[in-house]
């Protein structure tokens, strides 16, 4: 390739591509052709390439040295952290009292919690991801739990309410580099509801 243009690894390199991250790097190559950065041979090169890329690192490097108006989703709105290694799920209780898990904080691949008498709130907004997919697993009994997730996560409800609620909902708009967040349990003269928090810019 001539003039080829240098990796700059990112938080978000090591991350598998997904046909979306695909799609918005085709996009801006065309731009790149039509204002005259490329020619077409390199047009042609840097599309081969990109349907031979397996990382978002791999598709980063075809577009950093253009000027072009880069769509942000490309990047995870979460950080992932390495898994612990361990596969005991994180046990949260909370009897005639609360539990409160927020700020840098690591969600294992499967969490527990108990609210009886008492309350459960969970900000994933800053938090690191163990996985791809976690699950959440929470019985609130006469309590009530509140989990509060960054947008783009896709969520997949399959709590129960026996005289209380889950009132948890998807993202209106998933990220394909986000995680998925699996929420269960029961809620029995309780409640467990969830919102979407933008989160902050490190």
């Amino acid at each position: 390739m001539e003039n080829p243009p240098q990796r700059r690894d990112s938080p978000t390199s090591h991350l598998r591509a997904s046909d979306s991250n695909r799609d918005q790097v085709a996009a801006l190559l065309g731009e790149a052709l039509s204002t005259g950065q490329l020619s077409h041979e390199e047009y042609s090169e840097r599309l081969d390439s990109l349907y031979q890329a397996k990382t978002v690192g791999e598709l980063e490097v075809l577009t950093h040295d253009l000027q072009v108006e880069r769509q942000r989703p490309a990047a995870s709105p979460v950080s992932y952290a390495p898994p612990s290694g361990s596969t005991e799920p994180d046990n949260i209780v909370a009897i005639f009292g609360g539990a409160d898990r927020r700020g840098r904080w690591r969600v294992r691949r499967e969490t527990k919690a108990l609210a009886v008498f008492g309350g459960v709130r969970f900000d994933l907004t800053e938090a690191e991801f163990e996985a791809k997919e976690v699950e959440i697993t929470i019985n609130a009994i006469f309590g009530g739990a509140e989990i509060i997730l960054p947008e783009g996560v896709e969520v997949r409800c399959q709590g129960v309410g026996i005289f209380g609620g889950y009132d948890v909902h998807n993202s209106p708009d998933v990220d394909p580099s986000a995680p998925v967040v699996v929420i269960k349990g029961m809620a029995l003269f309780g409640g467990v509801s969830g919102r979407f928090r933008r989160r902050r810019d490190r």
